[in-house]
């Protein structure tokens, strides 16, 4: 049997709700904003629940996958949705927030992409606009629990199998299985950044730490934190 691209990306949001800490986070600042944009939206899930909350600003998403993008416009047609990476994007001054969840900084796996990205993101942002996103902690070495962890739904099993460790990218393959039978196998490299390290890249790119947090609560960066949360500003 195939497991199609459109397959996954109904998977992904069934297996990643949009609700709980991070949207309690991001849910306000999205709604306290006139033009958003979304950056690795996927499935569109943070600005479809924004409209479903009565949201009637402008909202932007980019994302490279087609069947993310696909699946977000047939559930609103009201999006403006954008293929693409965060390094092509060429908006200058058209926004107040931009965000990135769900880890989807930690695609930017080079320099030279991560500081294209940041670029191109501190443009599209109005004078005094807001830029926020999560990614793992590094020191947490997240990873290492991946391949203990399994999902099940719908009679499918999700899996992982990090494939390699290097220079703070870590290689991992997302493994779909029915009845024992493999039926899709999906790789991704991401970058886990150090906190010192990102906040350098930010600056470089114009930006000004805000606030960095350990946690959805806003609590500080500890040994025990698993996630570096950040809200960083454009110049007013």
């Amino acid at each position: 049997m195939t497991f199609t691209d459109a397959d996954v990306a109904e998977l992904y949001d069934k297996l990643n709700a949009w609700q709980g800490a991070d949207a309690d986070f991001y849910d306000p600042l999205v709604d306290a904003a006139r033009d958003v944009l979304d950056v690795g939206c996927g499935t569109g899930q943070m600005l479809i629940s924004a409209r479903e909350r009565g949201h009637t600003g402008r909202f932007t998403g980019v994302d490279p996958d087609s069947a993310s993008l696909a699946r977000a416009l047939s559930r609103r047609g009201d999006l403006e949705l954008v293929l693409g990476k965060a390094a092509d994007m060429r908006w200058e001054g058209e926004f107040d927030l931009a965000v990135m969840s769900s880890n989807a900084f930690q695609f930017f796996v080079t320099d030279e992409e991560l500081r294209e990205s940041l670029r191109a993101i501190r443009t599209a942002l109005r004078p005094g606009g807001r830029f926020a996103f999560d990614t793992r902690y590094a020191p947490a070495r997240e990873w290492e629990q991946w391949q203990l962890s399994e999902t099940e739904i719908d009679g499918l099993v999700v899996s992982y199998d990090v494939e390699s460790v290097e220079k703070g990218v870590v290689t991992v393959s997302e493994i779909t299985s029915r009845d024992g039978e493999v039926i899709r196998k999906d790789r991704a490299a991401m970058r886990f950044v150090e906190v010192e390290e990102l906040n350098g890249f930010l600056a470089e790119a114009g930006f000004r730490v805000e606030g960095q947090f350990g946690d959805w609560k806003r609590g500080p960066i500890t040994a025990l934190s698993r996630s570096v949360v950040t809200v960083a500003a454009t110049p007013s």
